[in-house]
């Protein structure tokens, strides 16, 4: 962003502005653009896309009545939920209740301030990325725990007392992970991050070494614990809280909770796909800078939406853990494991200081033998099933 804009200032096109007034101007542009354009319909399409993707694993249909197979129909709920009725309880904390969804939707939407789309689609690339990505979802803690102390609910405070205690605790392993693709780099911006990956596999840092491979996981994991997702979703723990922290909520404050829960899927796979995928590298086809940075895009884009999905088959596959398993999780496992990870990476650094290529692409066998006998496993059950189902049908007595 900042390259693009130098370059119009170099033309001449904000002569007598100052260049941080231009800057600013451009970034909060920018900034609008991604919100309006990319984030909340994104948040939107995904309910609609997890919702078809619990049908499939569960042999059902999912949505299939608003637009062409049901596409719209995250259109049609969010109209619905817009002209719902915003009650607000008469014993809940009048100016907390009301300002607590606004604050979990500003700790979401600025995460996407310092996320690199292409080399050049970043609102802002700061040398801090990484402590400002930390910063700025702490936001969401408070305001989920000032949700449920508002509510003057106890199904509500529970889940909220739930949230922040978790998101602190997980808040750990999370940034432990991180710290060896710190020492690796020596940077904390995304961009310079991702300079120092390729678009092949060897290149990114998921298989630099056998302790990246390990911290990939645990990023992961503590992510989707961050983000509330099952089976680390006790705040909102249906069969327990009713609906936790968002019980006594309705219209658009419900909306909004929701449409940050299911935005920040992505954001969790934007983050990995940054740290250890490569991010937006994608080979070198095309010389044009046009298609270059559609190219980027959309390479990190397929990268970051895979691990949404991936969030949503654990989702439809797991049970919830209960509140004890989830503390220990994090504090017995998690926590140990990206210490012993931090520690062998800054071992492997010091034996192999300009890396080792050979276990790189071994490691990148490895993980594509993975990804080969998962996707296997994944037709296997589907041929599965259609047999079953052809089979039903054939001995169904109304047939």
């Amino acid at each position: 962003m900042q390259g693009f804009l130098d370059s119009l200032i170099a033309q001449g096109y904000f002569a007598g502005i100052p260049r941080d007034l231009v800057y600013l101007g451009g970034m909060l542009a920018f900034g609008l653009l991604v919100v309006l354009v990319f984030v909340l319909n994104v948040a939107g399409v995904t309910t609609f896309v997890e919702r078809r993707v619990w049908a499939r694993i569960q042999n059902r249909v999912g949505p299939n009545r608003v637009g062409p197979q049901g596409i719209l129909q995250w259109l049609a709920d969010g109209v619905k939920l817009v002209m719902k009725e915003d009650i607000v309880p008469t014993q809940a904390d009048q100016i907390l209740f009301r300002i607590a969804p606004y604050l979990v939707i500003v700790g979401f939407i600025t995460t996407f301030v310092v996320i690199p789309f292409g080399s050049r689609l970043v609102i802002a690339d700061m040398n801090v990325g990484l402590v400002y990505i930390t910063a700025a979802t702490s936001i969401v803690v408070v305001g989920i725990l000032m949700a449920g102390w508002a509510s003057n609910n106890k199904w509500s405070l529970l889940g909220g007392i739930r949230s922040a205690a978790q998101i602190v605790s997980y808040e750990i392993p999370a940034g432990l992970s991180v710290m060896p693709i710190v020492l690796l780099t020596g940077t904390l911006s995304f961009q310079g991050v991702i300079s120092q990956q390729g678009w092949a596999p060897p290149d990114w840092f998921i298989f630099n070494n056998p302790f990246n491979f390990v911290a990939f996981f645990i990023f992961f994991t503590a992510a989707l614990a961050e983000g509330n997702r099952t089976p680390f979703d006790l705040p909102e723990a249906e069969s327990e809280l009713v609906a936790g922290y968002v019980t006594e909520y309705s219209g658009v404050r419900y909306l909004i909770f929701f449409m940050a829960e299911w935005g920040n899927l992505y954001v969790i796979g934007a983050l990995a796909t940054t740290l250890f995928l490569g991010g937006w590298n994608a080979p070198p086809v095309t010389d044009n800078p046009v298609l270059r940075a559609v190219l980027e895009f959309v390479t990190f884009f397929v990268k970051s939406y895979f691990f949404a999905l991936v969030a949503m088959w654990i989702r439809a596959t797991l049970p919830r853990v209960r509140v004890d398993q989830l503390m220990s999780i994090c504090w017995k496992y998690l926590v140990p494991m990206s210490f012993v990870n931090l520690l062998g990476v800054a071992l492997w650094m010091v034996i192999f200081p300009n890396g080792a290529r050979v276990v790189q692409y071994l490691m990148t066998l490895g993980g594509a033998a993975l990804v080969v006998l998962f996707f296997r496993r994944v037709v296997q059950h589907w041929r599965r099933q259609r047999i079953r189902e052809r089979g039903e049908l054939y001995l169904s007595p109304l047939v």
